[in-house]
């Protein structure tokens, strides 16, 4: 009965046990065999533009933001503030404020979380190799500070046939009227805020 257990399990801990790891002779990323408490992903040492201590952000994050954020935690399917958001805005980092998408770009993708089909600026995220839990996936982080933010998967809508499929918990929501209110002018003697010409972004 061991023999026969041992036999069906070696192939799932074999795939298991691959995680990227850089060669000190390549520069590139090669797949090798690592001890199962070494399982995780596969990141390089970078140091982000903008860069905040421990102790702030557990002040100023929930448990569940900074869990998501800084530990690369899910949260729970369905279960998001942001998944089934269907106002006009913009979405952006939770810890650091960067613009990531708009609710143009966010579509109902049945999964559970906030999915989005683009990005505003390709150079706002960072793609990393994940092969936690024994598979392949692309793990997406805030280029400015980051924060884990979610995946990145090929099974999208056209034009673009990606699902940017992210945490509630590492967003903020701006509701286009919010923005529009705040890029009004407020002190200028006689001018009315409708007749700004600053009014939307």
């Amino acid at each position: 009965m061991a023999v026969r257990l041992f036999r069906f399990m070696t192939p799932v801990v074999s795939v298991a046990l691959l995680q990227c790891r850089r060669s000190p002779r390549t520069t590139g990323q090669l797949l090798t065999l690592s001890p199962p408490t070494a399982i995780g992903t596969c990141r390089s040492k970078k140091t982000w533009p903008k860069t905040f201590t421990e102790e702030e952000l557990r002040k100023r994050l929930t448990p569940m933001e900074y869990h998501v954020t800084q530990e690369k935690g899910t949260e729970s399917a369905f279960a998001g503030k942001h998944t089934d958001n269907k106002e006009e805005g913009n979405y952006h980092c939770v810890v650091c404020g960067a613009s990531l998408f708009t609710s143009d770009m966010k579509f109902d993708s049945g999964s559970g979380w906030p999915s989005f089909f683009d990005l505003i600026n390709k150079d706002s995220i960072t793609k990393t190799d994940d092969f936690s839990y024994g598979m392949h996936r692309v793990e997406i982080n805030c280029s400015q500070c980051g924060a884990h933010l979610g995946h990145l998967f090929d099974d999208g809508p056209r034009p673009s046939r990606k699902r940017y499929c992210i945490n509630s918990a590492s967003l903020t929501f701006q509701s286009k009227d919010d923005a529009s209110n705040k890029a009004e002018p407020t002190g200028a003697a006689g001018q009315s805020p409708s007749s700004s010409k600053n009014g939307e972004l």
